[in-house]
């Protein structure tokens, strides 16, 4: 496959992602707004101490084998079924677990309520050993528009589960409700919509040549979740539930607009440079691309919502969900910076180097956990802070392996986002200093966004912004394509 039909293929791609994850998470941000308005910060508090321990559970399915066959360059039907039966049984292993250590969840946290929400909330681990490797044969053969119909009918469909539980009165059973719904419908339109399906095969010999690629992964992604959700399991301990909920709505937001790129990027890049995992110079032009363009995305989106956060909180959640603006803020620029993460950890995943990957996962965890030793006492927000200072740590750890790999330094690569990053830091404050006007929040916001985008866009062509270049003549290549096509 040529240079240019590489990136075209990786460019339309992106676009069926991008579209899959914004039109997901833009039915699940309306979602969680009505969801606010209707329910209890406490009642976020309990499910956001459940969904900890099912997204912990959750690695185990979601990485290491479902990467491994995306990464092996000849995987076939007696791989993936041998990963598809794998999956089914650890998962089943994995719920009979939870629904035996709920109990003493509970007792820890002295919440008996969660006994049946962890109970009934972990069935998402089986569904998910039915979906991971439907995932993984997706991602290899770049057949991205699949998910696009599945994950927003699995959406919409929860959507509408979720908010009439919620006007019933259900509580926290309207987000399990919609949770395990959005799981149900996504899994079942995945199987229809795409044609693979398990053989009547099993080899261990080759689950052991994936699970000596994959485990490496697993276990730094076991690592990673455990060590994210750890400020959590600590809040939800040490204080209160409601303290629990603004931290994790502060987190939701900024997550909500980052995922939608990051994982667009992730799913597209790892498969594209594990096929040219052999060619250096055109791994490190991916990743260098990849850094620019995310990047020039996820910058301004951030500064923006830190920006605008006191208002836009205000006016779509109400002011009992004020003091989750704090954190907001401190996720928006430590989510700024997820690109070169991702780019870097894509580029090392993809030249087979899982041993480094998984090094790499542990120094940085070591010094996130002392980071969180040291302000665990002090106060949710100075833990939130804490984030900040493993973040600058992780960027230059995650980056210095392809310094070797591909002779693509830190150094180089914060050349690569210097442009957007003051650019954006720029139009931030220009934005901020519309609220001393006085204005009501709706107007305020409206003045905001719109001058916000303004100056992004003009600053861009003014000082010849790369990445904005690259988008612009992108789209009219695409354009002009489709326009032969139908001539």
């Amino acid at each position: 496959m040529g240079n240019v039909q590489l990136s075209n293929n990786v460019v339309k791609n992106f676009i069926w992602r991008f579209l899959e994850r914004c039109g997901a998470q833009g039915v699940t941000f309306i979602v969680s707004i009505v969801l606010a308005r209707l329910l209890d910060p406490s009642v976020y508090g309990t499910i956001a101490l459940v969904t900890v321990f099912t997204t912990i559970m959750q690695v185990f399915v979601d990485s290491g084998m479902g990467n491994a066959l995306i990464q092996k360059k000849d995987a076939d039907d007696l791989d993936f079924s041998s990963v598809f039966y794998f999956n089914i049984v650890i998962c089943l292993l994995l719920y009979i677990i939870m629904f035996f250590v709920a109990p003493y969840i509970a007792s820890f946290y002295d919440m008996p309520e969660l006994t049946p929400v962890i109970r009934v909330l972990s069935l998402i681990l089986i569904i998910s050993g039915i979906k991971n490797v439907q995932q993984a044969y997706v991602s290899r053969n770049m057949l991205f528009k699949r998910f696009f119909f599945s994950t927003l009918g699995g959406t919409i469909v929860a959507a509408f589960v979720g908010i009439v539980m919620a006007y019933m009165k259900y509580g926290v059973w309207a987000l399990v409700a919609q949770m395990l719904c959005n799981a149900v419908i996504d899994t079942t339109i995945l199987w229809i919509t795409v044609k693979w399906r398990p053989k009547k095969q099993f080899s261990f010999n080759r689950l052991k040549s994936l699970y000596s690629y994959g485990w490496k992964l697993l276990v730094s992604a076991l690592i990673d979740t455990v060590y994210n959700d750890l400020r959590q399991l600590v809040i939800g301990k040490i204080y209160s539930k409601e303290e629990l909920a603004h931290y994790n709505q502060g987190d939701k937001f900024p997550k909500l607009i980052v995922s939608n790129i990051n994982t667009s990027i992730d799913s597209v890049l790892l498969p594209t440079m594990s096929k040219a995992q052999d060619d250096k110079v055109t791994v490190k032009n991916m990743t260098r691309r990849s850094i620019k363009i995310s990047t020039y995305i996820m910058m301004p989106l951030m500064a923006g919502l830190a920006v605008c956060a006191e208002p836009l909180i205000s006016l779509i959640m109400t002011d009992k969900w004020l003091p989750c603006v704090p954190f907001l803020r401190i996720f928006c620029i430590s989510y700024a910076f997820w690109p070169i993460h991702t780019a870097n950890l894509n580029a090392i995943k993809a030249m087979g180097r899982s041993d480094m990957f998984l090094k790499l996962e542990i120094i940085k965890k070591v010094v996130g956990i002392v980071t969180l030793l040291s302000t665990m006492w002090i106060s949710p927000l100075a833990m939130a802070y804490s984030l900040l200072v493993t973040s600058v740590f992780s960027q230059i750890i995650n980056s210095w392996p392809n310094k070797k790999l591909m002779n693509y330094s830190y150094i180089e690569q914060l050349k690569d986002m210097l442009p957007q990053i003051c650019l954006s830091l720029f139009m931030g404050a220009v934005v901020f200093s519309i609220q001393f006007i006085g204005l009501n929040d709706i107007i305020t916001l409206l003045i905001q966004v719109s001058l916000g985008g303004i100056l992004y866009i003009i600053g861009s062509k003014i000082f010849h912004i790369d990445s904005f270049e690259y988008i612009i003549s992108t789209v009219k290549g695409l354009f002009r394509k489709h326009k032969k096509k139908e001539v």
